[in-house]
């Protein structure tokens, strides 16, 4: 096909005058970047000097104008003129010089013609390691990695830059344990990697691996005397960061001579995603020149933290800068106002958006639907999707999810049937939704039908389906998603993880339950699977492990939040460790900083009580910085009984009264509480009361299958 073109309309370009450049003639690698101005003269620069030199004559300015204007082609994806140059070498005789032949591959591939790129690929006689490379770079940037794969395992000599390439193609294509793999043997055969080869590797680690394979990439990096590149050691910060390693991405930090914006940036965000919002203010003060990510940055480290006054202020500070906001940075504010449900705020972030013209953005769309949701305004959020584009699928989740939010399942699933197609987050918010909603049968159901229909769930689906198993207890079904789990290659992140550990934990199989925590424990970054392990032990009885496994976690740099404590406390509560229940509720705010909610005081209540410390438990009750529950008072009330403290029982009933009149089960406790104090009269009366309002207790009844 290439003889058939003709060069078109070449008097204009014969029109400029040039200097020559010396005749010294060697590949360059195809990613040098050139200025914008001389991408856009070189072409026209290079075939003068190609017509001035002579067609039927080999010279070698005439390679260096045709090599020079082959890559201007590519660099300007221009394949009309790069057709024309090619027929122009035909008709030359220079289609046999492999300068030139490369500098047509790489033309043909860049432009995206691979398969014109193979065939004088596959008609070159002599073949180095330069075009194979150049081949399996195109191959793998237009996501031919099978073809990449195998003209990189007929390659007769690989380089560097063979390894790099086939390196950065795969992890870019997310294949990123082969690209590990490929990385290992290039070390086996003694290649030694480059910079770029070891960002790539790092960025292919960084979903693979945990913070050893990032301290053992360190070490790597540092024996190949490679810790001085900023792009190296930027990707190594990343890892760290994404490991939640941030205290070794900080010293590494500060080891770096000439940190880049993107360095800046990479640590601030380290420290936002941690949640440390005053480290990552510390060391936004000292960048030296803030961009919008920067900005954002530290505006989304405020909402991780809901700190959203703070967030607010940096907001109007980046604004007088200047700078203004851009459509992430404000569905990321308008998303925290949806978390905090700031209804106020949210409102005018959203007029915002309308102003800047992102309200057409599909994504903008579904945040303010999933915003005015959460705040409960489920009528704006269904005002926001009639006046929405129809086929954005995100905008129908984002409804769906907010029906489910708002306890309204039926509407939910009337608009999921409704859809004109079905994702797997459409699937895996109506299975969640019904999970939520105390429907476990329904919700596997639906599980069942999404498998049916061909749509392969996700870790986020099987989450929901394992939480409604473990509601169920059906030991069974359990043990079918965990096998399927795994033939199927879903991914075993922290919350599955968690989500196996406490389902068999819920059917009573603590011992599957503790195998699978013990596998995972060294891989979890975040402290999910702790916590499923911590509660399972208590809830089973075995609150010796379960401390011991707490006392193993401290030991760990993972961030605990309140679920922790709740597991901890109930252990203490089941073995009578009343100081070390003590010590953990008053660690909870001094040493970990997190806040006391009405479960963890309900769990103290409990502690004091069985303890017979009736009166600390009461004044404990009082002290709450919230009101206390018909369940803590019901907790006091249980434990006046087991110690027979008629006087603190009748406060406990009293209160219960004002919260609940018709809790039958409280005059039913009190009235036992009197009849074992001889008490017959106040017996009598109670329930002469109960008969007299018609209350009810209700039975018991059991949960296992």
């Amino acid at each position: 096909m290439f003889s058939s073109f003709r060069p078109k309309s070449f008097s204009l370009l014969l029109d400029h005058h040039l200097s020559i450049p010396p005749p010294s003639l060697k590949w360059i690698s195809t990613t040098t970047i050139e200025a914008p101005s001389q991408i856009a003269q070189s072409a026209e620069i290079s075939l003068p000097l190609f017509f001035r030199a002579g067609v039927n004559q080999k010279h070698s300015d005439s390679e260096l104008a045709i090599v020079s204007a082959l890559k201007s082609c590519s660099s300007r994806k221009a394949l009309s003129q790069g057709l024309q140059i090619h027929s122009l070498v035909l008709k030359s005789g220079l289609g046999s010089n492999t300068f030139v032949t490369n500098s047509l591959i790489n033309m043909y591939a860049k432009c995206g013609f691979v398969s014109d790129a193979r065939s004088l690929f596959d008609a070159c006689e002599k073949l180095d390691s330069v075009p194979y490379n150049i081949m399996v770079s195109g191959y793998v940037k237009f996501g031919q990695l099978e073809n990449a794969r195998q003209l990189f395992e007929k390659m007769p000599s690989k380089g560097c830059i063979s390894y790099t390439t086939m390196i950065m193609g795969l992890a870019q294509n997310d294949c990123w344990k082969e690209a590990v793999e490929v990385f290992k043997d290039m070390r086996f055969v003694g290649v030694a990697p480059n910079d770029v080869t070891l960002a790539s590797l790092i960025s292919a680690c960084l979903h693979v691996g945990g913070v050893w394979d990032c301290r053992m990439l360190h070490g790597l990096v540092i024996k190949l005397n490679l810790q001085g590149s900023v792009f190296v050691s930027t990707n190594l910060l990343n890892m760290y960061c994404g490991c939640s390693s941030v205290g070794e991405a900080r010293m590494l930090f500060d080891e770096m001579l000439e940190p880049n914006l993107v360095s800046w940036n990479v640590m601030l965000n380290g420290y936002s995603k941690a949640g440390l919002a005053d480290l990552a203010r510390d060391l936004f003060e000292r960048i030296p020149t803030k961009d919008v990510v920067s900005w954002g940055t530290i505006i989304d480290g405020y909402v991780q933290v809901e700190r959203l006054s703070e967030a607010l202020m940096m907001y109007r500070a980046m604004l007088s800068t200047g700078l203004r906001a851009n459509d992430i940075m404000l569905v990321d504010i308008i998303s925290a106002c949806g978390r905090l449900t700031a209804i106020a705020e949210g409102r005018q972030f959203h007029s915002l958006t309308v102003k800047a013209g992102f309200d057409c953005y599909d994504f903008i769309q579904a945040t303010v639907i999933n915003f005015y949701a959460a705040c409960g305004s489920i009528n704006l959020a269904c005002l926001q999707f009639e006046v929405g584009m129809k086929d954005h699928l995100p905008s129908w989740n984002a409804l769906i999810a907010g029906f489910i939010k708002n306890g309204m399942i039926e509407q939910a699933r009337q608009l999921f049937l409704e859809m004109p197609e079905r994702d797997v987050f459409s699937w895996s918010t109506i299975i969640s939704g019904y999970t939520q909603n105390e429907q476990p049968d329904v919700a596997l159901e639906l599980f069942h039908e999404m498998i049916a229909c061909g749509m392969q769930p996700n870790e986020i689906t099987m989450v929901s389906v394992l939480s409604a198993i473990a509601t169920l207890g059906t030991l069974k079904e359990g043990r079918w998603a965990h096998e399927y789990v795994l033939s199927n290659s879903i991914p075993l992140n922290d919350n599955l993880s968690a989500a196996l550990i406490d389902m068999y934990a819920k059917c009573g199989s603590i011992n599957t339950a503790l195998e699978i925590f013990y596998q995972i424990r060294d891989k979890a970054s975040t402290v999910s699977p702790w916590n499923a392990a911590i509660c399972g032990l208590a809830m089973h009885g075995h609150a010796k492990l379960s401390l011991e496994i707490f006392s193993d976690l401290e030991r760990f740099c993972i961030k605990l939040n309140s679920i922790t404590f709740i597991g901890v406390l109930s252990a203490c509560c089941h073995t009578g460790f009343v100081g070390a229940g003590e010590r953990y509720f008053k660690n909870m705010k001094n040493v970990y900083n997190v806040e006391p909610d009405i479960k963890h005081y309900g769990c103290m209540v409990d502690l004091l009580g069985r303890a017979g410390r009736l009166e600390e438990a009461e004044e404990m009750v009082k002290s709450m910085p919230m009101k206390a529950d018909t369940i803590i008072w019901g907790t006091l009330l249980a434990a006046c009984r087991t110690h027979g403290n008629v006087e603190i029982a009748e406060r406990a009933a009293e209160s219960l009264a004002r919260l609940e009149p018709s809790h039958g089960a409280s005059r039913v406790l009190l009235s036992n509480i009197y009849s074992d104090a001889g008490r017959w009269e106040e017996a009598f009366l109670v329930r002469r009361d109960m008969q007299m309002l018609r209350m009810k207790r209700s039975p018991g009844f059991s949960g296992v299958v």
